[in-house]
């Protein structure tokens, strides 16, 4: 423990890959854990670590006499350095923990990432954070890491702490120290606000879709007059009469060129339809403003989850009327034209998409400048390079299943049984579990597990559209239900074949999430 000890006596904290490769031999002689090298850092006293115990993950604190307590977590296991004063504590990787290390590592939290492009990496399972820094690394591409949605922390029956805490400590193996984001993705009420506010998350994605009309989108004008006159004007703080000032009879110009106008009709459809949204999403930004405490903060606006795509009038109404009510916004999510279903790529004309793309971002850049996020983003590879070049950066790429379907992979390389088991059950499931997902996958061009050799699951399965969209709208029944006997059914031996093949399960997010960003890192 000479390398520890000379660490702790002369408070280096610029540790280099010598000291951290001698570190981490220490303490792994200390404790008999399998240290990874990358998380060995110093701080306040203390060389801290991540190791490998069996199956799970544990933090390694080195101290001297004088620095030993470190925070309220269980200890699993403490050694007293013979001939020296130094101590080494195994503890578990709890909440107490993470959050003392995100306040002595601070490279270990995440933090507000302003207009920089950047990708949101989604991990249902709590694993893949290591894997996606592998992704990004080199890129110029900001990770938002602990990204999660409501609804996915209700069918993996996550918390928002376990999702933050679950990035924080792949963030630490990893030894990442150049920042990334955090996504709270789809909030609806100011108490999911709450408790992702809590949790640490710095970003805040507000779903403000149970108040958009998508009636509108087919309202006559005598019905569209009839619909406006029941809205609540003196909630958003303007009259009839002055949302026909600010608008009619003007020309809006756009940087590039382009221009917006509205008439009559055009006017009142895009405020029927989206005045409602706008004023949730005033009322939850300022429900964050007043109970941040002056925590930095950034606000996502998504308005994709609609029937219809957002048309580029609708688009300059949304970000303008917002502006008008004091909110601020780094990035907002239109509804785009053609298909973004998920796990696949875009179904839709290119050409048409470019066009009406250009227009969005005309927008974003003369209303702004924000960026324009790309929801169900996963495996969208036709338009990325489109996006990238249009957005010029201002851009943020926002994916999720597509890790989960990776991971599945994994366990179809190396326990097909496992494999064969999760996708007759998913096909059990589908009928149930695709309800609140727009897709296309039909079970009938399927195969069943019994019509496949193992060595056919992968292509036959993941690399199909149907297989994947089979797979991607079950993965809270598969991560969630219990047999007779209370025990899961599929979690905890998922859960050990990616632990058992953690470089491998590393190997594959890296390409597959490396083929995400690549045509954005060009351009950042």
């Amino acid at each position: 423990m000479k390398t520890v000890q000379r660490v702790i006596e002369s408070a280096t904290s610029e540790l280099s890959k010598d000291q951290r490769q001698q570190l981490a031999s220490e303490l792994q002689s200390a404790t008999g854990l399998a240290v990874y090298e990358a998380s060995v850092s110093y701080a306040e006293g203390k060389v801290l670590a991540l190791a490998r115990d069996g199956r799970a993950k544990r933090l390694v604190v080195a101290t001297d006499s004088q620095h030993i307590a470190m925070c309220q977590a269980p200890v699993v296991a403490r050694k007293e350095i013979e001939g020296t004063k130094l101590s080494v504590g195994v503890l578990e990787t709890c909440a107490a923990t993470a959050k003392c290390l995100r306040r002595l590592l601070p490279w270990t939290a995440p933090v507000v990432q302003g207009l920089a492009t950047s990708a949101g990496l989604g991990d249902r399972l709590g694993l893949a954070t290591p894997g996606h820094l592998q992704a990004i690394e080199r890129s110029g591409v900001v990770p938002f890491l602990a990204q999660q949605s409501i609804r996915e922390m209700t069918r993996t029956q996550r918390s928002a702490q376990q999702v933050m805490d679950d990035a924080v400590w792949g963030v630490f193996q990893a030894g990442w120290h150049s920042g990334f984001g955090s996504d709270a993705d789809h909030l609806k009420t100011t108490a999911d606000l709450d408790a992702c506010s809590a949790a640490g998350f710095t970003m805040f994605t507000i779903d403000p879709g149970d108040h958009v009309c998508s009636e509108a989108d087919t309202m006559d004008a005598s019905s569209l007059a009839a619909a406006a006159g029941r809205i609540a004007w003196s909630d958003l703080e303007t009259t009839e009469a002055d949302l026909r000032k600010r608008y009619l009879g003007r020309t809006f110009a756009l940087e590039g060129g382009e221009t917006v106008q509205f008439d009559e009709v055009s006017l009142l459809r895009g405020w029927v339809k989206y005045s409602g949204a706008i004023l949730h999403t005033a009322r939850m930004y300022r429900h964050l403003q007043s109970t941040r405490n002056g925590c930095p903060f950034e606000l996502e606006v998504s308005v994709d989850e609609t029937a219809t795509p957002t048309t580029v009038a609708e688009h300059y109404l949304i970000a303008s009327e917002l502006t008008r009510l004091g909110v601020k916004w780094v990035s907002l999510a239109p509804r785009l034209v053609g298909e973004f279903e998920k796990g696949i790529d875009y179904k839709g004309d290119l050409g048409q998409f470019r066009a009406s793309f250009a227009q969005h971002a005309a927008i974003a850049r003369t209303l702004g400048p924000y960026k324009l996020s790309l929801h169900s983003g996963s495996d969208k590879f036709s338009v990325y390079p489109i996006a990238a070049e249009l957005a010029g950066g201002l851009v943020h790429l926002k994916t999720a299943g597509t890790s989960y379907l990776e991971a599945l992979r994994v366990v179809a390389r190396k326990d097909p049984a496992l494999f064969r088991r999760i996708l007759d059950f998913a096909f059990e499931r589908f009928d149930t579990d695709k309800a609140s997902y727009h897709i296309s996958a039909e079970l009938t061009a399927i195969p069943r597990s019994t019509q496949l050799k193992d060595s056919e699951l992968e292509a036959s399965i993941l690399n199909d559209n149907h297989g994947r969209q089979l797979l991607h709208v079950t993965f809270g029944s598969v991560l969630t239900t219990k047999g007779a006997d209370g025990r899961y059914l599929f979690r905890d031996a998922l859960y050990a074949c990616l632990l058992d093949h953690e470089d491998e399960h590393y190997a594959v997010l890296k390409e597959h999430l490396g083929r995400h960003v690549g045509p954005f890192g060009c351009r950042a």
